[in-house]
C-alpha cells in the first residue's frame, strides 16, 4: 500500500471514515512509523476517533481532537495542535474529516499547505449499503460537493462495504465490484478495501489490497 505523508479520509455520513482512519493509523504505527491522527469533525458527531483513544495510545498513535470532544458542547473549535499536520513533516498525518461538504470546511485553513507539499492522498470512503451511495451517481455527487468545498481533489477510493454485525464476505466482495465501477466512472483508483481481521484471510484470496482492522467492531464504527 503506497503511503503518503498526509492521508485524508472523507465521505458521506456513515461511510466508515473513522473506522478506516483509525485502522489506517494503527497500520502505520505497526510499521514503526511516527503517526498522528486528527479528528477534523469539529461539530460533535455520533462516533469519534476519541472513542478509540485507548487503542490508539497503546499503539503509540498521537490523537489530536477538538477540546470539546466527549462533551455536549457543540462548538466548531479545533485543537491548536492541528497545525502540526502541515508544519511537522517528520510525522505521518491521518485526517478523519467530517461527513459531507460541511465537514470538509474544516480543511479551509490547511488545504493550501497540503496541496503545496504534494505528498497526500485524499480518499473517498464508500459504503454502497448506505442510502446516499447505493449507485454511482450518488457517489459522484458527494465527491463533487466535497471537492468543491475542501478544494482538495480526491486521489482514490476506499471500499468499506459493510452491514454492521451482519456483514459477510459476499457484502465486501460486492463493495469491491461496486467501487471498481465507481473508479472507472470517476477516473480515480480503488486504493484498498477495509475489513475486520476475521475476514482478511479468506477475502485476501479475492481482493489484493486490504486494510485489516483489529480491535474495533463494525457495530461501533459503521
Amino acid at each position: 500500500m503506497d503511503k503518503k505523508r498526509v492521508t485524508l479520509f472523507m465521505g458521506h455520513y456513515g461511510s466508515g471514515k473513522t473506522f478506516t482512519a483509525v485502522g489506517y493509523a494503527l497500520a502505520l504505527a505497526r510499521q514503526g512509523l511516527p503517526v498522528s491522527i486528527y479528528d477534523m469533525d469539529i461539530v460533535n458527531p455520533y462516533f469519534r476517533t476519541v472513542d478509540a483513544a485507548k487503542t490508539l495510545e497503546d499503539a503509540g498513535v498521537e490523537l489530536i481532537v477538538s477540546p470539546f470532544a466527549e462533551t455536549n458542547v457543540d462548538i466548531p473549535a479545533m485543537n491548536a495542535k492541528s497545525y502540526k499536520m502541515v508544519d511537522d513533516k517528520s510525522r505521518y498525518a491521518v485526517l478523519d474529516v467530517g461527513g459531507d461538504d460541511r465537514g470538509a470546511l474544516a480543511l479551509g485553513r490547511f488545504y493550501e499547505k497540503i496541496v503545496e507539499e504534494n505528498n497526500f492522498d485524499c480518499l473517498l470512503v464508500v459504503n454502497p449499503y448506505r442510502p446516499e451511495t447505493r449507485n454511482v451517481r450518488g457517489v459522484a455527487e458527494i465527491k463533487a460537493e466535497i471537492e468543491r468545498v475542501s478544494r482538495i481533489p480526491f486521489t482514490g477510493i476506499v471500499n468499506n462495504a459493510n452491514l454492521g454485525a451482519e456483514t459477510e464476505i459476499k457484502h465486501i466482495l460486492y463493495g469491491k465490484e461496486f467501487c471498481d465501477e465507481v473508479a472507472a466512472e470517476l477516473g480515480i483508483p480503488v486504493k484498498f478495501t477495509t475489513v475486520l481481521d476475521k475476514f482478511a484471510k479468506d477475502i485476501g484470496k479475492e481482493i489484493k489490497d486490504l486494510l485489516a482492522v483489529g480491535g474495533i467492531k463494525y457495530g461501533d464504527w459503521l
